[in-house]
């Protein structure tokens, strides 16, 4: 579980950089503003390889009739699995502060990908104004983020 620990006299508008690895919060005083860092979140695991992730072979299976048998598939791959966890992960904690009143415009910055994980893992969040844009920007600096960004927020 992430305990979150907010100041009172925050801004409610939070800009998210995300991948499937790493999770930074930002918020802003002034709409032209410099990016201020709120948390970061980190999975390490989303950087592990996938057969570091899934090293066991998949197990094998009898045909329904005769003597076949062949090996079964993943439904769904250990990658995909972590990058999954920790877009809920992420999105519990953007609904709690959503739902806490915390946050009112929630801006997400992240590839398509995860863009598209998270962004199904917020659900409906009725009293924000969501936005995205997508671009992967989590390996920079937050001054180089901001260049990225609307120049109004």
């Amino acid at each position: 579980m992430i305990k979150f620990h907010w100041g009172n006299n925050m801004s409610k508008h939070w800009i998210v950089v995300a991948d499937q690895s790493k999770a930074r919060i930002f918020t802003v005083d002034d709409p032209r503003g410099e990016l201020q860092e709120l948390e970061q979140l980190e999975h390490p695991v989303g950087h592990d390889q996938a057969q570091t992730l899934g090293s066991d072979r998949p197990g094998r299976s009898f045909d329904s009739s005769g003597q076949g048998r062949h090996a079964m598939g993943a439904s769904v791959e250990p990658k995909e699995q972590e990058a999954i966890r920790f877009a809920k992960q992420v999105g519990d904690l953007l609904q709690a502060a959503c739902n806490a009143g915390r946050c009112n415009r929630l801006l997400l910055v992240a590839g398509p990908h995860f863009i598209g994980l998270l962004k199904e893992q917020l659900g409906s969040l009725p009293d924000v104004t969501v936005t995205e844009i997508v671009k992967n920007l989590g390996q920079y600096d937050p001054r180089e983020i901001r260049t990225h960004l609307p120049e109004r927020l």
